[in-house]
């Protein structure tokens, strides 16, 4: 019964909620009784349920928030004297509502009272549930689950030689007929047979060789003989299979009784891991695969078998890719990337000293595709698209585009697109990515609408439907506040402008009040209407604001509780790190804003970073954790430069110490660096006493 009143309440479009009303309902209470009184305060809790759950805020959250500390007493009060039933209702039902939503009341009325002493838990469930949970929803992800195909363990080598010239790596044309890139030049090698193992005794083998590595080594010096003839095998005194003894071999014959009846011992110990690839997931035949190295034996020719293998070829790595590129020597994307960074050493010691300080490879890698100009591209972990391919196509679906373009909507989840401004710059890479969370369901929460651009406004508001039901503003800079107020006047009901007011240190083009101001860890929630009894983890949206000063002091970022994401404003860039621009911006506030993200990441389980500009960040692991490590650790190595620089010069001017601390960066840069310089050294300043 009550449900159906307060329903009706709730949808009146004059209703209003103010906390003033605790007082007026105390002075009701005293002149019609305790029960309207308690009957008008339950009124008053749902309709500041629905209001929440309709998508609107509470226009006195912040006083509400403190108002439980004068009124706590008389509102417990009340609940005490409710019928038991309505009691029992309001504390595991009402109060667990606003909890959920983000009102601060419970916790401390609670606190107090007997009758509430299992609410904070049963109001926690909804949020501490999340953690048992996969980020993001599998609900929100644009595409079906498609497991990838499994993997197959294989082996392949590279075999090396020096020139005057510089290394030389060995390749070969694989069969036009073969199952697998037909016709692709690659280094030796194959699956891994199940007598590769047993063949451990005879082996020469390195102390910290595992067993799996040790088998690995076996598959490739017995793929490299059976394909080009040439046997990593050495007699007990040390010399090397000869040609003739390799001629006399029958390579479809058991290989390691051939060696055994020769004296001849597999040199596994001279073989490395340089690299582990994994096929990609949107591919259906897929290969686990270490990547190994070794210096082609003296005195032996590689002949290839005629049957898998082909044109056994010399080459050095940057004739092979320069050939690729002109079309005349195909590879695929795991043999073009090895070369790359074969391309770093100078001779085969070089490449063989940097294998031999560990048993793990340089480097690995399990590439994801997207799409360029409708053509499809693929990259590695390090580079900037990857994360966002991993959000976008967590199995490897081959549909996503990567194109930096202001006209469409990109969605990166099902409750969460993304269109960038036609704004790109130095400043702003290829511009400022406003967003949109929520669904047709709920309405949408649009973050940083960006300059007062009416085209990009107009799509953004379009995008939603007409649907927003908050603006978010990050922080104040002209890039990411101004089209606020435009889009809020598209808008009807007008949505509410929400963020930090700008301090008195910014600049007069980052001015900026906001209707609301948000406070730290404020929730902001959407919910689907209808289902106001169902606050699961399936059907909201929670944006839990962060306050992060250090960029500007206005500066915020926002949780999306329930998916794992994080947008980070312009706190966390991807690609590059953001200006400090004293004194609104502060060194000191930015790095100690990075460890409350690191934090607020490890507690709420955030996995991938949405940033102001450029690509998303972050991975299914802890990759969001790693990439803030990094920032931090480059801003105090950065740091350290700039200490080093004004140690050097300790009357040197800024543009002295820029030149020492930033050589590393173009000099067309050094006007925007030398903002941040001039942050680093207030804090050194500050650190000194």
């Amino acid at each position: 019964m009550f449900d159906c009143v307060f329903d009706q309440l709730a949808l009146h479009s004059a209703v209003q909620i103010n906390v003033a009303l605790v007082g007026h309902l105390q002075q009701v209470q005293q002149h019609v009784g305790n029960f309207i009184g308690n009957v008008l305060f339950l009124i008053w809790i749902q309709m500041c349920r629905l209001r929440l759950l309709r998508g609107h805020p509470l226009e006195d959250f912040g006083q509400l928030s403190g108002l439980h500390h004068q009124c706590g007493a008389q509102i417990l009060g009340r609940v005490k004297r409710l019928p038991m039933a309505l009691s029992r209702e309001f504390t595991q039902g009402k109060l667990q509502c606003l909890e959920v939503h983000g009102v601060s009341l419970m916790g401390s009325i609670s606190a107090s009272a007997d009758c509430l002493a299992s609410a904070p838990q049963l109001a926690s469930r909804h949020l501490a549930s999340l953690h048992n949970l996969p980020m993001p929803r599998p609900t929100q992800l644009l595409h079906p689950p498609r497991p990838p195909a499994p993997t197959r363990a294989a082996a392949t080598v590279l075999l090396l030689r020096d020139t005057p010239e510089g290394i030389e790596v060995l390749m070969t044309r694989r069969s036009a007929k073969a199952s697998f890139v037909p016709g692709a030049f690659v280094f030796p090698g194959g699956g891994i047979d199940a007598a590769d193992a047993c063949c451990h005794n005879q082996c020469q083998r390195r102390a910290t060789q595992t067993d799996s590595t040790l088998t690995q080594a076996v598959a490739a010096i017995r793929e490299s003989f059976e394909e080009l003839g040439v046997l990593l095998a050495r007699h007990a005194d040390g010399r090397w299979a000869s040609q003739a003894e390799i001629d006399g071999m029958d390579r479809t014959s058991d290989f390691a009784a051939q060696c055994a009846a020769r004296g001849l011992t597999l040199a596994a110990s001279d073989v490395f891991v340089l690299a582990r690839w994994i096929t990609d997931r949107d591919l259906p035949k897929r290969f686990d695969v270490p990547f190994l190295v070794a210096r082609m034996p003296p005195q032996q020719t590689p002949v290839a078998d005629e049957t898998e293998q082909f044109e056994p070829v010399w080459v050095r790595p940057a004739d092979a890719l320069a050939r690729h590129q002109a079309g005349t020597f195909f590879m695929i994307f795991p043999t073009i990337r090895t070369l790359q960074q074969l391309q770093a050493f100078a001779t085969v010691d070089a490449v063989l000293r940097a294998c031999a300080v560990n048993e793990e490879p340089l480097f690995t890698s399990c590439p994801r595709a997207g799409l360029l100009a409708g053509r499809e591209v693929r990259f590695m972990e390090h580079e900037l698209p990857f994360s966002e391919l991993a959000l976008v196509c967590p199995d490897g679906q081959n549909v996503h585009p990567l194109d930096w373009q202001t006209e469409t909507p990109v969605p990166l989840l099902k409750n969460v697109l993304r269109l960038t401004a036609p704004n790109p710059g130095v400043m702003t890479g290829p511009g400022t990515n406003s967003y949109l969370v929520g669904d047709a369901s709920t309405g949408f929460i649009a973050i940083d609408p960006g300059p007062a651009d009416e085209a990009h406004l107009g799509k953004l508001w379009r995008a939603a439907g007409g649907d927003i039901r908050l603006i978010v503003c990050t922080h104040s800079h002209p890039d990411h506040a101004p089209g606020a107020r435009p889009l809020q006047a598209m808008c009807t009901p007008k949505p509410p402008i929400l963020g930090l007011p700008s301090a008195a240190t910014a600049r007069a083009n980052s001015v900026f009040v906001p209707d609301k101001t948000l406070q730290n860890k404020e929730l902001l929630v959407l919910v689907p209407s209808g289902l106001e009894a169902n606050l699961s983890y399936k059907n909201g949206h929670t944006l839990q604001v962060i306050h992060t000063p250090g960029h500007a002091a206005n500066h915020l970022c926002l949780l999306l509780l329930e998916d794992g994401l994080l947008f980070s404003g312009d706190h966390i860039l991807s690609g590059s790190t953001t200006v400090i621009d004293p004194p609104d911006g502060d060194m000191n506030n930015y790095l100690n804003s990075l460890d409350l993200l690191s934090a607020a990441c490890l507690e709420h389980q955030i996995k991938f970073i949405l940033p102001a500009h450029g690509h998303v960040m972050g991975g299914p692991n802890d990759e969001a954790l790693a990439a803030i490590a990094r920032l931090k650790r480059h801003r105090l190595q950065r740091e350290a430069k700039v200490l080093l620089a004004m140690q050097a010069q300790p009357t040197g001017t800024l543009d002295d110490w820029l030149a020492l601390a930033y050589d590393d960066v173009p000099q067309r840069m050094w006007p925007v660096a030398k903002r941040s310089l001039m942050a680093h050294v207030a804090r050194l300043e500050a650190l000194s006493g």
